[in-house]
């Protein structure tokens, strides 16, 4: 027993790797735009604030689409049907091309009328629109960007996704710094530089994936669209990975106005408090989320339903050690650490009483740290059997019945105020962890994927693989 579970972590950490460095590259990315824009001017930073609001909308697209991608990806690697899985990467990706065409128009429009319905200063509008219009241009490469690293990882290639997205946010970088501030002879472009290095990085993240599937660097490669069965199932799965994103966006404009309705620095407290923990757990809580999919997508494609029952749950047991430790930890130093001055000029809170919000907030989440790890891991196995409506269903009640709900009832209606909103968030995240693992236990999602990939098998055997099959579970 102890054996099988230490290979498939070695497994685990084979696959999460890279998706951890990934994900730390595009913090730092995230981290640099703010540091910089702060240099230009207040106005800048709320411009960009909420012009990214809007930017959430097609990551979330894209997030969705991709959750189809490594499932369906997955399962057929696993099965050893590669035409009909390069069939599959190459729809998601025009799926995402033609998703992103909306936001271009939408950026060019209507990019005014969306920053001003905020209710902010002219100088606001200009910058926010701007910074939007060049962003939402680029939609189409960022759903690209996003559906083929997520169609790669599927197949069980991580490392190609993390070294394209490590350069191309390292780009983004360079860019944003040496744009905004007008570097090396650059002109001084500030919030436009900013916006012209993300489209950038947009752009070429996606043509460097494409290449890469184009050419035979990747397991995957492009294939002629035949089968609307393979469309239908893709938007099948991805659909409900959106509305949850969507779902969990909107219960935060609610509780953002509740938090502020305690005090601005209760709101601020909460915003640090969260970067914070998602700062020291994020990438890997990302990591154990795609290795589940990888992992529980192959087996079920290889027809081992009970491999990959064992696998989600050892992801989910790595997870709990790793970020469950890594939350204790923030739980006890909390204070230490949203007081380091780091932190303190990250943020631009030097007032106490932010802080001490801040820290209770990362006390929150530390505590908070083995249902967020379990919960997303476990969605991630569920995502890996194309069973992505049980995760709905858990994030979109405990963000409405707990996150916002109780935190409503306990923190304004009953007067408890911040704490209140510590019990909501806490409740939130417990439930949504108990509801996944439910799920996870004892729904039928593995004859789901079975019906699933007899639905879009086809008749010409695309699954046969000359030497063996492509993909085996037991080779990184």
């Amino acid at each position: 027993m102890l054996s099988r579970l230490r290979r498939v972590w070695r497994r685990v950490f084979a696959l999460a790797w890279p998706v951890m460095a990934e994900q730390t590259f595009r913090t730092a990315m995230r981290t640099t735009d703010v540091i910089v824009t702060a240099l230009f001017s207040p106005a800048a930073v709320v411009a960009i604030g909420l012009a990214d609001l809007y930017a959430r909308f097609p990551l979330r697209i894209g997030l969705g689409l991709g959750s189809g991608a490594i499932a369906l990806s997955s399962q057929d690697t696993g099965a050893g049907a590669t035409g009909r899985r390069d069939e599959v990467v190459t729809q998601a990706l025009l799926l995402g091309l033609f998703a992103g065409v909306p936001f271009v128009a939408f950026g060019y429009f209507l990019g005014e009328f969306a920053i001003r319905i905020f209710g902010a200063s002219d100088r606001v509008v200009a910058l926010g629109a701007v910074y939007l219009a060049i962003i939402f241009a680029t939609a189409p490469a960022r759903h690209v960007a996003l559906v083929g690293a997520r169609a790669l990882q599927g197949t069980g290639d991580t490392q190609t996704p993390m070294y394209v997205n490590v350069f191309a946010n390292s780009l983004n970088i360079a860019g944003s710094i040496v744009l905004g501030l007008g570097l090396f002879g650059f002109p001084r472009l500030e919030v436009v530089g900013v916006g012209i290095a993300t489209a950038t990085a947009n752009v070429v993240t996606a043509a460097l994936l494409c290449a890469a599937i184009y050419t035979t660097w990747t397991p995957a490669n492009f294939a002629r669209p035949r089968d609307l069965t393979l469309a239908k199932q893709l938007l099948q799965v991805g659909a409900p990975r959106m509305a949850e994103g969507f779902g969990s966006e909107l219960a935060e404009f609610p509780f953002n106005a509740l938090l502020l309705g305690f005090g601005e620095v209760v709101n601020a407290g909460f915003q640090i408090g969260r970067r914070v923990y998602q700062q020291v757990t994020g990438p890997l809580s990302r990591g154990y989320n795609v290795a589940a999919s990888v992992l529980v997508g192959q087996e079920l494609g290889a027809g081992n339903p009970a491999e990959a029952r064992f696998n989600g749950w050892a992801v989910a047991g790595l997870g709990i050690v790793t970020v469950g430790t890594i939350g204790i930890l923030l739980a006890v130093f909390a204070e230490p650490v949203v007081t380091h001055p780091v932190v303190v000029e990250l943020f631009g809170r030097e007032d106490p009483a932010a802080l001490a919000y801040g820290a209770a907030f990362a006390q929150v989440y530390g505590l908070s740290a083995v249902a967020l790890v379990s919960f997303s891991s476990l969605s991630g196995s569920l995502q890996g059997a194309s069973e992505t409506r049980i995760p709905f269903v858990a994030r979109l009640s405990g963000m409405f019945v707990f996150f916002l709900g109780v935190s409503w009832l306990l923190g304004s209606t009953l007067g408890y105020g911040a704490v209140g909103a510590y019990v909501g968030v806490f409740l939130a995240y417990v439930w949504m962890a108990l509801v996944v693992a439910c799920g996870f236990g004892y729904s039928g999602w593995a004859d789901r994927a079975a019906r699933l990939m007899d639905e879009r098998s086809d008749d010409e055997g695309s699954g046969a693989v000359e030497g063996g099959t492509v993909g085996d579970p037991d080779v990184d």
